[in-house]
């Protein structure tokens, strides 16, 4: 009988939860002169204007130069800035405006800083 009761009782709202936001993807390949690949280039991205706690998210390119940050979903404006020793730190401003990719090529000069 309490199985019949549970069953005409009415159906409970159910509890407002928010999802998380997806993140949005900042990718893209770093080369080096003449159009190479250049694995082991460091990648970070900071937001723009910056957090009041550090914030900073940071990948390795791989073998052929390609990397994956994921970021929180827009809208977010973000600085990313490339390094490798060796060759000068190259950066650009990126805007997020959702759960977006964005791509990016970065060809990055010898003669800066090495390691």
């Amino acid at each position: 009988m309490l199985c019949a009761l549970v069953a005409l009782a009415p159906a409970l709202p159910a509890k407002d939860k928010k999802k998380p936001t997806p993140p949005a993807v900042i990718a893209g390949t770093v080369f080096r002169d003449a159009g190479f690949a250049l694995p082991g280039a460091q990648v970070a991205a900071v937001p723009d204007p910056p957090a009041k706690k550090k914030q900073e998210w940071k990948a390795v390119a791989d073998a052929r130069g390609e990397f994956v940050l994921r970021v929180p979903g827009g809208p977010a404006s973000y600085n990313v800035v490339v390094r490798a020793a060796g060759y000068r730190p190259q950066e650009k401003k990126v805007t997020v405006a959702a759960d977006e990719r964005l791509d990016f090529n970065f060809l990055l000069e010898p003669g800066g800083e090495s390691k």
